[in-house]
């Protein structure tokens, strides 16, 4: 009884060792090795430069490119704006262009949406980077696919760097502000609607957004001569987006007055890791509480840092439209949409939205301020401040 197992089992031992000796055939001993891979395509590429201003390139196809400025504005510098542009390129991803630098003439791409499903809203998009770069990868081309789902329009600012030698309260500022004049003047050739034009600045460039929302009355007053092909064109944006934000126009104690018709503004920040952002955050939305101003809404959230801060598990924060490893700050664009959407913004292009609406109210009826430094809404004439050119 004991040894017919045991000669069965050293059956199964003996031909399992024969089987392992066999030779084994298999496809990938006579393959012919596969052809090496095609080099990438359509690799974008700076304009060439000549004795004319430099004409910025599309970075994403399709898109149409218009300076900022026509040759020969007191806004350029006649020495310089006939420098290339300088792509930083992925290394990981071919034709990725994650930023930009030596920007001299200053531009704005447009990404329309089809007409089945244009709302007419658009977004005008100001990049961070410091001031140093134009990060235009993760916080301008990532979002014209995703605001296109929503049937809205896209616009990529490219506006000048302090690393170049210009001003960011100023020159990028007036950058801004000429981008929002610049797409209302084309709003019937872009299909848009002109009471709907928004800009959102996403760290640096919210340094941009912040201040395009109350600097607009002094930019379209300075701007109104008979020279000027957008005089009578406002500037002012219908509503701003203002993400992880640089210091805002209230920032370290400063009080520009208010204007009456103020946008909305949708705010959003980290918060204890990202505390000096958070704070000019707050600083913004603060006295735009204050003052009573209508559909400004924001979002402090507990656990996140700053683009390119050190991670404990030793990777960096990333930023723009990433998930950021699933935390509820890598959702903050949904709430944004949810947020539009409230204002009206996603309806049929033309309707009038509840975001204007309830300017025209708040300018008819304005509350009463509240708080120990209740904000300046004194003026809202053409005179009211604006950085200097």
């Amino acid at each position: 009884m004991i040894s017919r197992p045991l000669a069965t089992m050293g059956f199964a031992v003996v031909t399992s060792v024969l089987l392992a000796q066999e030779p084994v055939a298999t496809a990938t001993a006579t393959r012919a090795p596969l052809p090496p891979l095609p080099a990438p395509l359509s690799i974008p590429q700076p304009g060439p430069t000549n004795d004319a201003p430099y004409a910025p390139q599309a970075i994403l196809p399709g898109g149409v490119v218009i300076p900022l400025y026509p040759p020969g504005s007191p806004f350029l510098r006649a020495d310089r704006v006939r420098e290339a542009e300088q792509y930083n390129l992925s290394k990981a991803v071919p034709g990725r262009i994650n930023s930009i630098v030596n920007i001299h003439n200053p531009s704005i791409e447009v990404h329309p949406v089809e007409g089945g499903i244009n709302t007419g809203t658009v977004i005008i998009l100001a990049a961070g980077g410091g001031h140093n770069t134009l990060n235009v990868g993760t916080e301008a081309a990532d979002f014209v696919s995703y605001f296109y789902n929503f049937g809205i329009n896209t616009v990529i600012l490219r506006n000048r760097l302090r690393k170049d030698g210009y001003e960011p309260r100023t020159d990028a500022v007036n950058d801004a502000l000429q981008a929002v004049r610049l797409v209302r003047a084309y709003a019937a050739e872009l299909r848009i609607d002109p009471n709907r034009i928004g800009i959102m600045g996403f760290s640096a460039g919210a340094e941009l957004s912040a201040p395009a929302a109350i600097f607009y009355p002094g930019f379209d007053q300075t701007n109104r001569t008979p020279a000027d092909p957008l005089a009578g064109i406002s500037s002012r944006p219908d509503f701003v987006g203002i993400v992880y934000p640089g210091p805002t126009p209230f920032a370290r104690g400063e009080a520009p007055p208010i204007p009456f018709d103020v946008p909305p503004a949708f705010i959003i920040c980290a918060g204890a890791g990202d505390r000096g952002h958070a704070v000019w955050a707050a600083d913004y939305f603060n006295v735009m509480l204050a003052a009573g101003v209508p559909n400004v809404e924001m979002h402090i959230y507990g656990n996140g840092r700053h683009p390119g801060d050190p991670l404990p598990d030793g990777s960096r924060m990333s930023g723009g439209l990433t998930h950021r490893n699933g935390i509820p700050f890598g959702t903050w664009q949904d709430r944004f949409i949810d947020w539009v959407r409230d204002l009206g913004f996603l309806q049929k292009s033309g309707a009038e939205t509840r975001a204007a609406k309830e300017v025209a109210e708040y300018v008819k009826n304005p509350p009463r301020p509240v708080g120990r430094r209740a904000p300046d809404r004194s003026t809202n004439n053409p005179a009211a401040p604006t950085p200097p050119r």
